[in-house]
């Protein structure tokens, strides 16, 4: 259940103009204050630690710094196929041995001496380059001559050459991404130290929920059940149960008190409705209100309670962007810092249209950047630099050399349309954003790999 804020009621009347300001029951918080309020409970336990294999590490987060365990090489190896020579040319070649790469060393290679090597074997003792095979020949006597100019160490990957032992090739907080267990892999691992993943339970809502259908006699499909553990899993979270309670005050309290994970999210009932439960089951249950409502449309009755020491709620509305908006505004803080995940540092982008704005609120407004989905990576990476590095320059570039984005439609409380078709959510201050003015964005998981759009 929702109340009429939610619906878009509110939003249509700020579209018409100044409003003024309605009592409020309880004090909603700006929200960046809010999304501060929960990335400060997400770091304030000590993270919990676990050894996993490399094999079970992908998309977990680095609890230590990864140190190398060996010289990378861990001796002189060859770059190329191809010979191994000793000093200068032309050498005789020893036809009774070639150096094969992961086979144990072979004797000393003297001066005036070639020997056949292949790639990523390691280089005799006395070699002094590698010649590829293309560059020279053997002649009719057991000779080799090389066609150009030899280098001292030319073609040799000498040990250590990437990193020595103890060297800190990654820091603590690192996502462990396929290129990550490849590196530690190289560096002698065969587990890691990562952040434990905060287990998260979520709680759906509503007497008025399908799972399976079309919509009939006042029913609806749930949206966000099926929206909400992939999302959560995306910020780091380990997802337990989805479970659908209805509007059941006894159910959610039940469910609220025996939960054992870190986070409960739940669905609708943030409200004041006659069947939204959530307030009144917090109240039962001892819970600290630490955020009551946040100044942003949509999703202005979202709220963040701590059940008790490392347990925490996060109510979001019922409607989907609504939703989402609570997800982004709460969740997103709060599970980055439990999981040990580094927030994305923040960039701004122009608007190409006017964005209406509420007078008194933050308004949260999908958006997709004016290069195109395909290029969402870039844009936001080069946005990012010239924050800090001062404006750049480039395909879709704005005012003063920010990316531009595009305000999409179906934006309303209650709708997918648009959020499905987004790369991010733009930050639109009260008072609305011109065409021209620069941004803030927040990234959407999934904005760097999907690809067209519909709007």
């Amino acid at each position: 259940m929702t109340d009429p804020d939610v619906d878009g009621v509110d939003e249509a009347l700020a579209l018409l103009g100044p409003q003024a300001p309605k009592p409020e029951p309880h004090r909603a918080l700006p929200w960046a204050e809010a999304r501060s309020v929960a990335a400060r409970l997400g770091t304030a336990r000590p993270a919990r630690t676990r050894r996993v294999p490399l094999g079970r590490a992908l998309g977990e987060v680095l609890a230590q710094p990864l140190a190398a365990l060996t010289d990378l090489p861990s001796f002189d190896t060859s770059a190329m196929d191809g010979w191994a020579v000793a000093g200068p040319g032309p050498w005789r070649i020893r036809e009774d041995a070639s150096v094969l790469a992961g086979h144990a060393p072979t004797a000393p290679l003297p001066d005036g001496e070639a020997v056949r090597i292949a790639t990523g074997a390691r280089v005799p003792a006395g070699a002094t380059a590698v010649i590829r095979s293309e560059h020279a020949r053997a002649d009719a006597t057991g000779r080799l001559h090389a066609h150009r100019d030899v280098t001292h160490g030319q073609d040799v990957r000498p040990r250590g050459q990437e990193c020595r032992s103890g060297d800190r090739l990654l820091p603590a907080g690192t996502v462990v991404t396929p290129a990550v267990v490849g590196l530690a892999a190289a560096a002698g691992y065969d587990e890691l130290d990562t952040v434990e993943r905060p287990r998260v339970d979520v709680l759906v809502l509503g007497d008025e929920l399908l799972t399976t259908g079309l919509p009939h006699d006042g029913l609806i499909r749930d949206a966000l059940g099926p929206l909400l553990a992939p999302w959560l899993r995306a910020l780091g979270a380990d997802v337990g149960a989805t479970r659908r309670l209805g509007d059941d005050a006894d159910a959610l309290h039940t469910a609220v008190s025996e939960s054992e994970a870190d986070v409960l999210i739940t669905t609708g009932g943030t409200a004041a409705g006659p069947v939204d439960h959530v307030h009144p089951v917090l109240g039962k249950a001892g819970a600290e209100l630490l955020v009551d409502g946040v100044k942003v449309r949509p999703g202005h009755p979202m709220l963040l309670a701590r059940l008790a020491p490392g347990r925490c709620l996060v109510g979001l509305p019922g409607n989907p962007l609504a939703a989402v908006s609570g997800l982004l505004t709460l969740a997103e803080p709060l599970l980055r810092g439990l999981a040990g995940h580094p927030a994305p540092g923040p960039y701004r982008a122009v608007v190409r249209d006017e964005v209406h704005g509420h007078p008194h609120d933050t308004r949260l407004v999908p958006v997709v950047h004016a290069t195109g989905r395909g290029a969402a990576r870039d844009t936001a990476h080069d946005a990012r630099r010239a924050a800090g590095q001062g404006s750049g320059s480039g395909p879709g570039s704005g005012s003063g050399g920010f990316p531009a984005v595009v305000p999409l439609h179906y934006n309303g409380p209650a709708m997918l349309r648009g959020i499905a078709a987004a790369d991010g959510l733009a930050v639109i201050p009260p008072g609305g954003a011109r065409p021209g003015d620069p941004v803030e964005i927040l990234d959407l998981p999934w904005s760097a790999t999907s690809e067209g759009c519909f709007t």
